[in-house]
């Protein structure tokens, strides 16, 4: 007989998704998602299982009968894993890769198209386009043209594949490049990292999906953007910090690119702090997007069902997926 494990969930986008969480009626959840820091400190004191996109260090250190944390994503960055008991096992998830890897191919088409430009001069009242004027340029379609993916992970193998489907042309650079690439993916070429200026010159969109690490911070500089076609787009869909936030403004407010997609930035208003220092909504050729490239239904979704599998393979006692603690 399978005992019922103590679970408090404190993601409030999970609990849109407390109906999977807790469709096998075994477990007893607490939903601490709108409790304040001492209530939720108070309610993980005897959990088997934490769900949580982060927790502070007083909260994973009342945690005294911890069993499993479960992070509500792939990053787990916020959870202070010194903070931890020995044993303390924690997991993550995924099921974002088509999520993003879409956003990327709608971005990628509006700016190309100059969707940006053109939607934000007809809400104002003005009507642009080859017709009206002479100084609105005629954009491509993807056929044909070089996608250069920073990254050949879940994210980058979903953007390859569609736009392979549409003709275009995909070159990455990834930590193996000579490891088999990912099922349905035909790059023309791989390199390393350190090939990332060979990747950058060739390449007509620039899609970053590479985690944040010591050797990514601050990747794409001012140099970087030197290797870069002036008519190259830029879709950063991974963390702000990979890219330089005063070299990136230079080169779009300059036209030293033609345009990017930001949906990840510098900072966040849960953390107290300006998604960027620079005026990036001023700029035509930018299409801002508060990090929401991943949220979707099928994301979300995917995810609880993992969390609840998870947490019903740790009662039966079976080895779980995904552990990324301890390493």
């Amino acid at each position: 007989m399978v005992t019922p494990l103590r679970v408090v969930q404190t993601d409030r986008i999970m609990d849109r998704y407390r109906d999977v969480l807790t469709a096998a009626g075994t477990h007893h959840w607490t939903f601490a998602s709108g409790f304040t820091p001492e209530e939720q400190i108070a309610a993980v004191r005897d959990a088997d299982v934490i769900v949580a996109a982060g927790m502070s260090v007083p909260l994973a250190q009342a945690a005294v009968s911890l069993r499993l944390v479960h992070v509500t994503g792939a990053g787990y960055d916020k959870i202070p894993l010194d903070a931890l008991a020995p044993g303390v096992q924690v997991a993550n998830t995924f099921h974002h890769g088509r999520s993003i890897a879409e956003y990327v191919l709608a971005a990628t088409i509006m700016l190309a198209r100059r969707v940006p430009r053109a939607e934000s001069s007809f809400r104002a009242g003005t009507w642009r386009s080859v017709l009206t004027d002479d100084a609105v340029e005629v954009g491509p379609v993807l056929r044909g043209r070089t996608v250069g993916l920073i990254g050949l992970g879940e994210i980058g193998a979903e953007t390859a594949r569609l736009f392979g489907a549409l003709g275009a042309r995909i070159r990455a650079v990834r930590a193996r490049p000579s490891a088999p690439p990912p099922d349905g993916v035909t790059p023309d070429w791989t390199g390393g990292i350190e090939d990332l200026d060979e990747l950058l010159a060739a390449s007509d969109v620039v899609v970053v999906t590479v985690p944040l690490t010591d050797r990514t911070r601050g990747l794409i500089n001012a140099d970087r953007y030197r290797h870069l076609r002036p008519g190259a787009l830029l879709i950063n869909v991974a963390r702000g910090p990979i890219l330089d936030e005063a070299d990136t403004f230079a080169a779009l407010s300059s036209g030293r690119i033609a345009g990017a997609a930001l949906d990840v930035w510098w900072g966040h208003p849960r953390e107290g702090k300006p998604p960027a220092s620079h005026d990036f909504a001023s700029l035509p050729n930018v299409l801002l997007t508060p990090h929401q490239a991943g949220h979707t239904d099928d994301t979300f979704r995917g995810r609880a069902r993992d969390i609840a599998a998870a947490i019903d393979d740790l009662a039966a006692g079976r080895p779980l997926r995904n552990v990324v603690h301890p390493a």
